[in-house]
């Protein structure tokens, strides 16, 4: 792994770095000549994203395990020796279904990625923030601000979200440590398409029919790109967002509910 030649640019750490969402805030930060790392769960994507970003560096990492964010951090501050900016951008989507019909393994799975590996790597970072102040950005979704059918382990980490966004927000402010939220609705991908067609699957309806219904949800009638979450996660870091901490963002068209009628 190899770091850029410019020490004095800000450093940027992001989880589930290497593909989707957290490749296209990866790749935006390093235009805007940040230092960036990425962690990432497949050794395939990081192998992908190093080819392609020469100049990035990579770890692999389940953020989820405390031992590999431990790992995480001390290779990172081996590397670096600062952080200016943490992106909590892993996740998962969690199980589709009826609350009775959820595994407890599957509702595991879930809260230990979107909120517990949020917690193991914040925790992580706040000491290097705090020498210099900076900026953290949690992804959390349109399904914080509502009730989401079908989807109870999702809607749960992703309105904890929002409460640790605002607690870290209060702890963390007088340290100039700004804490944010993003909440994008339905983002154009891969990801998107495999939730479209279990909830078709469990409705038993065909998945165009599931994707109109999402797309309905929002006052714009639309999904957004990977590219909308990435440059607002960028303004937040920016000196133009120096002054917003403890936001919940929505990055989605204006969601006007998510009902899950057809």
């Amino acid at each position: 792994m190899t770091t850029q030649s410019n020490s004095e640019a800000p450093v940027v750490l992001i989880t589930a770095g290497a593909a989707g969402i957290g490749r296209c805030m990866a790749e935006t930060f390093l235009a805007q000549n940040y230092r960036v790392h990425v962690c990432d769960i497949s050794s395939e994507s990081i192998a992908e994203f190093s080819q392609a970003n020469p100049s990035a560096t990579a770890s692999l990492a389940d953020i989820s395990k405390v031992g590999d964010v431990d790992n995480l951090f001390t290779e990172f501050e081996k590397l670096y020796g600062r952080l200016d900016v943490l992106i909590n951008n892993a996740g998962i989507a969690g199980p589709t279904g009826p609350v009775e019909d959820i595994e407890p393994e599957d509702w595991d799975q879930c809260i230990n990625i979107d909120i517990n590996g949020q917690f193991y790597c914040t925790r992580k970072a706040v000491p290097l923030l705090k020498v210099a102040g900076g900026s953290i950005v949690n992804m959390s979704s349109n399904a914080a601000f509502f009730g989401f059918p079908l989807r109870s382990a999702y809607a749960a980490a992703k309105w904890a979200m929002i409460g640790l966004t605002k607690t870290w927000a209060m702890e963390l402010g007088p340290h100039n440590i700004r804490v944010n939220a993003l909440c994008p609705c339905s983002v154009n991908g891969p990801r998107i398409e495999g939730v479209i067609e279990r909830d078709a699957t469990e409705r038993g309806v065909e998945t165009e029919a599931i994707r109109t219904l999402y797309q309905s949800q929002s006052s714009m009638r639309l999904f957004v790109d990977a590219e909308d979450v990435a440059n607002m996660a960028l303004f937040l870091c920016s000196t133009a967002g120096s002054k917003i901490s403890g936001q919940a963002l929505g990055i989605d068209g204006h969601t006007e509910s998510l009902s899950s009628n057809l």
